[in-house]
């Protein structure tokens, strides 16, 4: 019998300033080192700093692909490859969902970094999903820069203070638009229900 080799998924998750660049460009950074065939990736609207590199607040960076079309990674992965890093992975579509598990099936490693929550303290995006297929889920934590707690949540200010709700879900920003906060620091002026937002989320698209 012919051992077909088996795929996996690495998920890497947490608030701003936890860390999931730096400990993804870790674990690449080990494959090259091991020889390994590696490809990276990131979302193309993160351009903070070089648009060809994942880069960490501390820093350190690596070379990527910069997209914003979960298929372009699809199609730049060639057979030889065996180790796919994305990060900011939260920002593509659902679609990306359908890519990794291609990747996967076809015996690729893929390694993801991106938030799991987003500014509202909500899922964010795909995450959920990934987290549920992944072999192995690292959450990292921050520490809250009002108290100096574990932090989970990435607070938006805007002006100095806290986002509303109905704000955009996406802004690109770091220190100045962002600070990592524990629960009982972070702030947003309502929540919506888990049930109500899965409701709203699986209603059919009316044609």
């Amino acid at each position: 019998m012919i051992n077909k080799r088996t795929g996996s998924l690495e998920i890497i998750c947490g608030s701003m300033f936890s860390g999931k660049t730096e400990e993804l460009i870790r674990r690449i950074r080990r494959a090259q080192y091991a020889q390994q065939s590696v490809m990276s990736f990131k979302h193309s609207l993160d351009q903070r700093h070089e648009i060809e590199q994942v880069s960490s607040h501390s820093g350190i960076r690596l070379t990527a692909i910069p997209t914003d079309n979960p298929q372009t990674i699809a199609n730049f992965v060639t057979t030889g490859t065996q180790v796919v890093g994305i990060d900011e992975i939260q920002f593509f579509s659902n679609d990306i969902v359908d890519v990794v598990v291609d990747l996967i099936a076809q015996g690729k490693k893929v390694i993801a970094g991106g938030l799991d929550l987003d500014f509202r303290g909500i899922p964010f995006s795909c995450m959920p999903t990934l987290m549920a297929l992944a072999d192995s889920v690292t959450k990292l934590k921050a520490i809250c820069m009002r108290c100096g707690q574990d932090a989970h949540f990435s607070q938006r200010l805007i002006n100095g203070q806290p986002a509303l709700f109905d704000d955009p879900i996406i802004l690109i920003g770091a220190q100045e638009c962002y600070e990592a906060r524990c629960r009982s620091c972070f702030v947003i002026d309502k929540q919506m229900p888990f049930a109500q937002k899965t409701a709203q989320e699986n209603q059919p698209e009316m044609i």
